[in-house]
């Protein structure tokens, strides 16, 4: 905890405030994944037809309940839905809209109920065609120069290929003889990599385990995978814990399922990259890199609000890496606190150490410097808080 007073709250965000960038992602970001997974499928007339009744609910309706006969009706009545329903999408936390618009979008399809659509992800040609794309194998390939590099330069560069995602040209940054004498990088407004090298330093961090908290899938959740590797194969770990989404979840968030098509991708690369996927095929199966879909990594709610049995799980890790802005956002809560806000109030709920990597692609924004924020906001306007131009690496120890 930092000495400085904690400032008042601010309330959550809703998307009520027109102009505002919640306020687009709920009337033109949602209709526009409709339309997409509309005409990625041949759906019969039935899942047609209440596919347009959600577009049209979610611009000017309201919010409906789950059916009654929902597997998980009871949980979602837990996470607020009977306070919600009725209600315009528009007057309820974003957060919250946000995530039980996917949920209904998936009842709409018919993921959850017998019958032919049961289990196909809606999302899966959009994460296939990003993880197939030729930019994945100029990528990859950019591995076989990092080989001869000392191990952190090594580190460093897997680190910050995790956190740019698909923005990342790997290939520059392991090809750019004087990246590791700059201070920083451009682009990055917080930069606490050092206290996470040393919460990952070998020896002692070898019999820890790492929780890894994935974002999206495809091209995304492979530098994630080659970080852990990375990070088993050296040391900084003893076992990772990825966390994924139960379910498909924001389009692209990460699934089991997204990550075993990322482990085929991987080995059966060439070069350097097969390496690394043969080795995380055997860390799977032996159980060094493990798995984990809890439900609450699908819930409307911050991390604040965790159940038991998670908050167990990262108490007994010896660090947890919470990647991507929608985790950034429910870590410190959907709130727009003051940009100078400290990281480390904002995240003394969470039971242990953690990390936030994230490309900043929406409103809220913890633990920035009066300079930065200010230099920023006079270069950019807001611009620089949703373009994805911008990331950070904060870390509460």
């Amino acid at each position: 905890m930092s000495d400085t007073p904690m400032p008042p709250v601010p309330p959550v965000i809703l998307g009520d405030e027109p102009g505002s960038f919640a306020r687009g992602v709920l009337a033109e970001r949602h209709p526009a994944i409709i339309r997409r997974v509309r005409d990625a499928f041949p759906y019969g007339p039935d899942v047609r037809r209440a596919l347009d009744a959600l577009l049209t609910s979610c611009v000017e309706g309201v919010i409906e309940p789950l059916p009654a006969d929902a597997h998980d009706r009871d949980r979602w009545r837990a996470w607020g839905l009977d306070g919600y329903a009725g209600r315009s999408w528009y007057e309820v936390p974003w957060l919250w809209s946000e995530s039980y618009f996917y949920r209904l979008l998936l009842e709409t399809v018919g993921y959850f109920r017998p019958g032919p659509w049961q289990g196909l992800d809606p999302f899966r040609p959009f994460k296939l065609a990003e993880l197939d794309a030729p930019e994945t194998d100029e990528e990859l390939a950019a591995l076989d120069g990092l080989e001869g590099r000392p191990e952190p330069e090594r580190a460093q560069a897997l680190l910050h290929g995790s956190l740019w995602g698909n923005r990342a040209d790997l290939g520059f940054r392991l090809s750019d003889a004087g990246a590791r004498d700059r201070a920083a990088v451009p682009g990055l407004v917080a930069d606490d990599s050092e206290t996470l090298w040393a919460l990952l330093a070998p020896p002692q961090a070898a019999d820890g385990t790492l929780c890894l908290v994935a974002d999206n899938a495809g091209r995304e959740l492979i530098p994630d995978l080659l970080l852990a590797a990375h990070l088993l194969a050296h040391g900084r770990a003893g076992r990772v814990v990825l966390h994924v989404k139960p379910y498909p979840y924001y389009v692209s968030d990460a699934t089991t399922a997204d990550v075993v098509d990322a482990l085929r991708r991987l080995t059966a690369a060439p070069g350097t990259a097969g390496g690394y996927g043969r080795r995380l095929w055997a860390a799977m199966a032996d159980g060094t890199l493990t798995v984990r879909a809890h439900p609450f990594a699908a819930a409307p709610l911050p991390y604040e609000r965790m159940p038991d049995d998670l908050r167990a799980e990262f108490v007994g890790a010896a660090l947890t890496i919470v990647k991507g802005d929608l985790n950034y956002r429910r870590l410190v809560g959907d709130r727009l606190w003051p940009p100078t806000t400290p990281f480390a109030d904002v995240t003394a709920h969470f039971p242990g150490p953690v990390v936030a990597l994230r490309t900043l692609k929406s409103d809220v924004i913890t633990g920035l410097s009066a300079g930065t924020e200010a230099a920023l906001t006079a270069a950019e306007g807001r611009s620089w808080r949703t373009g994805g131009t911008h990331a950070l690496i904060q870390t509460r120890k």
